[in-house]
């Protein structure tokens, strides 16, 4: 009896563990690329040094679809599995106080090489340039389902041909097919819509949406926010712990906390990027605003009792001083300058409308956010196929029996710290078990 063949499209981080885990359950596996080379998502990732996963993982670090969904897949590799399995592939791990595990070569290549290398081993046909613009049944006596492909070169324009249609239906690209590709089963790893010139340029999109799929609108996520805040100029390159709480119509929608870096277009760093797929997500909806606070631990009433306290004990301390014990100097001045208070008054003789102007922009001062970077900077895609319809045991889709979906492609978005690369592969390893065995 004749192996059981499958295609997996797509060799980012999903893409490569579903072509491992698949051939290592007997498959004989050809895994396709569309760009000429792989990984290139792996090799920009952590800042070029790859965080591939977090110390604690859980379905409340992922956005999208079902938690319950999430939670099943997870649970199948967890993220324990996932780093003594990428140290068994030759990837040496070392964890950061942040909780993020990074290689102690602080470099991708090493992740991709192993990832690469273990699919060689196993016996998987690599073919980079390869992009798949077709599926559909095949003839029993070929496999389950064929595949078109376009051969591409370095000098590709992805994208070209894939269109939206409304809010959930995809086009597949106007090519013809030079060639087809039949498989006993399919994984579509293709990613999202982030970094297309990587390759990522939304035809698993139109692919899966032509076996009936349904698609939650995919919008950037994990972006740089704009904004023309006359502060950017001013704080340029400041980084610190921040909050910031995302208001429409002027209830809170959402909240994120950690680093946020000032840039000389807006916002960026993790609360940053965490935010923008809310940001997306409110699109058309009432007035969106954000708020930050440089001191997340605070209130505005602590910030007023702690003033109080050090003018009573220290008359003379100016407030550049008091507040720059917790805050870069340079925001403190450009915060003291928008509350109309000279920065080197002694506290106690701030007026107190002048005083509670200053704590308001400490804790809540409004970011005046026009939008962000988009695809060209996204880390990732939030949205995708639909969770309902595919199986979580397997990641197998109840709309087309043997194709499997996982990764990006999928409704599913994690924060940053290494949780999207658990979740592909977490996703990965079910969706290429999945196929292997179906």
């Amino acid at each position: 009896m004749s192996p059981h063949t499958v295609i997996v499209v797509g060799a980012g981080a999903a893409g490569l563990t579903a072509a491992l885990r698949a051939a290592e359950a007997g498959a004989r596996v050809t895994l396709l690329n569309a760009h000429p080379r792989l990984g290139l998502k792996i090799l920009m990732s952590g800042g070029t040094r790859c965080n591939v996963t977090h110390a604690e993982v859980s379905e409340r670090d992922f956005h999208g679809g079902s938690r319950a969904f999430v939670r099943r897949v997870l649970a199948a590799f967890p993220a324990e599995a996932a780093r003594a399995w990428l140290e068994g592939l030759g990837v040496e791990l070392k964890l950061e106080p942040t909780g993020k595990y990074f290689p102690v070569t602080d470099d991708a290549q090493t992740v991709l090489d192993a990832l690469v290398g273990g699919c060689q081993r196993a016996g998987v046909a690599i073919e980079g340039g390869a992009r798949a613009v077709r599926i559909e049944p095949a003839g029993a006596a070929t496999g389950r389902w064929r595949l078109g492909i376009q051969r591409v070169g370095e000098s590709a324009a992805f994208g070209a041909g894939v269109a939206a249609v409304g809010q959930t239906r995809w086009v597949p690209p106007a090519v013809e097919p030079g060639e087809w590709m039949a498989a006993d089963a399919v994984v579509l790893a293709t990613g999202g819509l982030s970094f297309p010139r990587t390759g990522s340029d939304g035809v698993g999109y139109a692919l899966a949406a032509s076996l009936g799929h349904t698609l939650v609108p995919p919008v950037p996520g994990l972006t740089p926010l704009a904004a023309g805040d006359p502060l950017c100029a001013i704080a340029q390159g400041i980084k610190l712990e921040a909050a910031l709480t995302l208001r429409v119509g002027g209830k809170p929608v959402a909240r994120t906390r950690g680093s946020m870096l000032f840039a000389h277009f807006g916002y960026t760093g993790p609360a940053a990027l965490d935010l923008s797929r809310h940001w997306h997500r409110a699109e058309g909806e009432e007035a969106r605003e954000v708020l930050a606070s440089f001191l997340p631990d605070a209130t505005e009433a602590s910030l007023e009792c702690a003033w109080l306290e050090a003018a009573a004990a220290e008359p003379r301390t100016s407030v550049r001083r008091h507040l720059g014990r917790a805050l870069p100097e340079r925001l403190v001045v450009a915060l003291c300058d928008e509350a109309e208070v000279e920065p080197g008054t002694p506290l106690g003789q701030v007026k107190r409308e002048r005083r509670v102007a200053l704590m308001q922009r400490v804790v809540a001062r409004t970011l005046p956010v026009t939008g962000t970077l988009g695809y060209e900077k996204a880390e990732v895609t939030a949205g995708g196929v639909e969770l309902s319809e595919v199986d979580p045991s397997t990641l197998e889709s109840r709309k087309a029996p043997g194709v499997y979906l996982c990764g990006e492609i999928l409704d599913v978005e994690g924060r940053l710290g290494g949780f999207n690369f658990q979740w592909a592969w977490s996703s990965g390893t079910v969706a290429g078990r999945g196929a292997a065995a179906g």
